[in-house]
């Protein structure tokens, strides 16, 4: 019997960057060969994501190209997109699943060859309130590993669709990290970055709670962990026991990613959100009180509906204001099915487009000031590349902050720990 042959593509946030790796494994397993996605394949997966209308366009091309590649193949629809939209997907895939069931792939596609039966494999019920049981064992990079704790969202921002697609919050079991953190560190990976859907909610459900700061000092406790980063923070967890805890551990890096959206509280509270701009920047001050020049990144929504220029305008005073390392900027993008898409106030694209630019240039402002800080100072880099140029041998990764370093060295210094001295900044990279 010939070996079948998979392929997937991954579509959205680090969490699904993860989940498309433990089923990529759990195909391996199986028996089945992974090829690329634009190779010929006997069974095609599509890893989808519904974040905003773009999302959902991306997610019905790449399940449209896997049928045009390859009309007797089977096609797996999988994820967000999936729960939002599965009554619409009849033509789309032949086996539907959703986002507590994947790892059930590789039953349900011997049920798929045994009978040759389109079916939907959705959660029985849609609250998804169990966390399913997904891992892996090593990492493609082998220098970094995204590690899966979180899924789900309590929170319901007007603009967010996650919630419905997610479900509720709901944490792994500590003991599967520390498992999982053991046979990734075995497989080489000097860096573990915690990731989930709300990340800050981590054991929050659980009656005898075991925090987020639990968690990451039992993963130091393991020998092997040299670094340890977080995925998004809510600025609500951030307090001075928070970081007081943290920077206990050497191997947690000072790099924090803390979503704002905006900067104006009007338009924080048609958000949702949980916080004003003021208490934000307290946050801010503490995690500067605890760690040593952190890096602060921020997520910005340039064009909320009612986004007035002065609303705009406070926005952005407060981004420079608070002085981030990096600013991810997105312009409002509709999404039908949130209380967003029906407020009034909906801005054209060109007033959004002229938004992000400003919003842009502020940030490029602001990363150069930022890394221009790091020049003549030792920094310790995680070598996660090897590039050849004019015959030299160059060497790029990233310090405990995030800041990309380049350096001339050589092949033996992949995946390895390198003290360099940066001396100058060239397109938002230090060069040493």
């Amino acid at each position: 019997m010939r070996q079948l042959k998979a392929a997937l593509h991954n579509l959205g946030c680090k969490v699904n960057a993860y989940e498309s790796e433990a089923v990529l494994q759990l195909l391996e397993a199986a028996g089945y060969k992974i090829v690329p996605f634009e190779e010929k394949a006997d069974v095609y997966i599509v890893n989808t994501c519904t974040v905003t209308a773009v999302a959902d366009k991306k997610s019905r091309q790449m399940l449209h190209r896997a049928r045009t590649r390859s009309p007797e193949a089977v096609i797996v629809a999988m994820g967000c997109y999936v729960e939002i939209h599965s009554s619409d997907m009849d033509r789309e895939a032949d086996i539907i699943i959703g986002n507590n069931r994947k790892g059930e792939l590789v039953s349900l596609l011997e049920g798929w060859f045994r009978e040759g039966k389109p079916a939907v494999f959705l959660s029985e019920d849609r609250q998804l309130k169990d966390y399913e049981k997904l891992s892996v064992s090593r990492t493609m990079e082998h220098t970094r590993a995204f590690l899966k704790v979180q899924d789900g969202c309590n929170r319901f921002c007007t603009y967010c669709i996650i919630p419905y697609a997610r479900g509720r919050i709901r944490s792994r079991d500590p003991e599967d990290v520390l498992a999982e953190t053991r046979k990734l560190t075995a497989s080489g990976c000097r860096e573990i970055v915690l990731t989930g859907i709300h990340l800050s909610s981590y054991g929050k459900e659980k009656k005898a709670a075991f925090s987020l700061a639990d968690l990451v000092e039992k993963i130091a406790d393991i020998p092997g962990v040299d670094r340890i980063r977080l995925g998004s923070l809510e600025p609500g967890i951030i307090t001075p026991e928070f970081a007081g805890r943290l920077s206990a551990r050497e191997q947690v890096c000072p790099h924090f990613h803390l979503s704002l959206q905006s900067g104006c509280n009007a338009t924080l509270k048609r958000m949702n959100r949980a916080y004003t701009a003021e208490e934000y920047l307290e946050k801010c001050g503490i995690l500067r009180e605890y760690f040593e020049r952190p890096a602060l990144t921020t997520d910005v929504i340039a064009g909320f509906p009612g986004e007035t220029e002065e609303e705009f305008a406070a926005s952005i005073a407060f981004v420079e204001k608070a002085a981030f390392f990096e600013t991810h900027i997105f312009p409002y993008s509709r999404r039908e099915g949130t209380p967003a898409a029906k407020m009034p106030g909906q801005l054209t694209e060109k007033v959004k487009k002229e938004r992000v630019r400003q919003l842009l240039a502020l940030n490029e402002r602001q990363e150069t000031a930022y890394l221009s800080e790091a020049c003549g100072k030792p920094a310790e880099v995680l070598v996660e590349e090897i590039l050849h140029e004019d015959g030299k041998v160059y060497c790029s990764g990233h310090t405990t902050r995030y800041e990309k370093v380049v350096f001339e060295g050589d092949e033996t210094m992949k995946n390895r720990l390198v003290t360099v001295v940066p001396a100058r900044v060239e397109n938002l990279t230090l060069m040493a």
